[in-house]
């Protein structure tokens, strides 16, 4: 009887530290179909997401000094497109403290401080890759950024919206995600037709993306 007692708590142990364990995988996106040929001589211009408990976490560009970091289905960021996975490495690490993380590091990549190069969307996950497991991202992904190119991971045309001039909210969602969105009643969004940016608010009601809110100080 003792020794089955003990077989069963081992195993249970077990049971949830193989459900806490994940991969973290870096998941690589081209941002143009140049990066074909480019990237065999170490060159092109990728977008990355980082991929923990089975989602996606990405980092871009929007004009307010809110969370710029957003989760996807992994391989699947809209607009652009897919390459290839890199296992980085395994954790042990609950989800539910994960998300304690990740809301963290929310407060510290708002939209409005996202730089081409100085902190771009690679920058946010190689800053991940080294807080979870201690390494960096291969060097070739965020190469141009680092020799001062222009490239932008701003999301792409599929989810441009016109520039709202007003702090975004967030919304609760079926799973207990809060997104964000830029849509307000009335005559109190002020619309500037000709100054239009790429935005991490998804076009027409898109729910592709989900956004993290940050954790509060």
């Amino acid at each position: 009887m003792g020794t089955a007692k003990v077989s069963n708590s081992s195993s249970e142990d077990q049971n949830v530290s193989n459900y806490n364990e994940t991969d973290v995988i870096l998941n690589v996106y081209d941002l143009t179909p140049l990066n074909n040929y480019s990237y065999w001589v170490g060159f092109g211009i990728f977008h990355s997401g980082i991929e923990v408990h089975g989602k996606e976490y990405g980092f871009g560009a929007h004009d307010f000094p809110v969370s710029g970091v957003f989760e996807v289905e992994p391989k699947s960021c809209p607009g652009f497109i897919y390459r290839s996975s890199i296992l980085l490495g395994r954790i042990n690490l609950p989800y539910s403290e994960f998300r304690e993380f990740i809301e963290n590091v929310a407060s510290e990549y708002h939209g409005d401080t996202y730089h081409l190069i100085s902190k771009n969307c690679n920058h946010f996950t190689d800053d991940m890759a080294q807080r979870l497991i201690g390494r960096h991202i291969p060097g070739w992904v965020n190469r141009m950024a680092r020799l001062g190119s222009l490239c932008s991971c701003l999301l792409p045309e599929s989810l441009q919206v016109t520039k709202v001039k007003e702090l975004p909210e967030y919304h609760e969602i079926e799973d207990g995600t809060e997104s964000l969105s830029t849509a307000t009643p009335g005559d109190s969004t002020e619309i500037d037709d000709t100054d239009q940016k790429h935005l991490l608010s998804p076009k027409d009601g898109n729910s592709d993306i989900a956004f993290i809110k940050e954790a509060q100080s």
